[in-house]
């Protein structure tokens, strides 16, 4: 009987010590955005963690969400407690504080961003794959906005 015990005692530890294990480190994501045009309004940074989830023009498909306050022309925000994992980021300077890229004819006409995206266009349109980046570590970005 005192085998018995002291087995599922063992089996006991080992299960806990995997659960553990099984739950892994997290990191912080810090998204920094500056040469904003003024500094109306916020700017929105969304997280992305799933391929074919950028473009995400309505803001439906992110994983993570947070505004910044602008203050002298720059923005940041930090996610806190991200799995090791592949993300995106967009951001938009959100002048009117909507929550909605506001478009003329076709156009943005708030500033918009992505994470490895210095410029967009028809031939550089943005998608998961092109934005995405390995977080295992905690780590600091710098996002450009575009002004079209």
């Amino acid at each position: 009987m005192k085998q018995l015990s002291s087995f599922i005692l063992a089996g006991i530890t080992i299960l806990t010590l995997f659960s553990f294990i099984q739950k892994g480190e997290t990191y912080s994501l810090t998204i920094e955005v500056k040469d904003l045009r003024n500094s109306t309004g916020a700017v929105q940074f969304a997280l992305y963690n799933k391929d074919g989830t950028i473009p995400d023009e309505d803001y439906k498909q992110y994983c993570k969400i947070l505004k910044g306050k602008i203050q002298k022309g720059i923005a940041k925000v930090t996610f806190t407690s991200l799995p090791h994992g592949k993300y995106a980021v967009n951001i938009l300077h959100d002048e009117n504080e909507n929550g909605e890229i506001d478009k003329g004819f076709i156009l943005p006409i708030e500033g918009i961003g992505f994470s490895n995206f210095q410029s967009i266009g028809f031939s550089n349109r943005p998608n998961f794959s092109k934005a995405s980046f390995e977080l295992k570590e905690n780590k600091t970005i710098n996002v450009k906005v575009i002004y079209m």
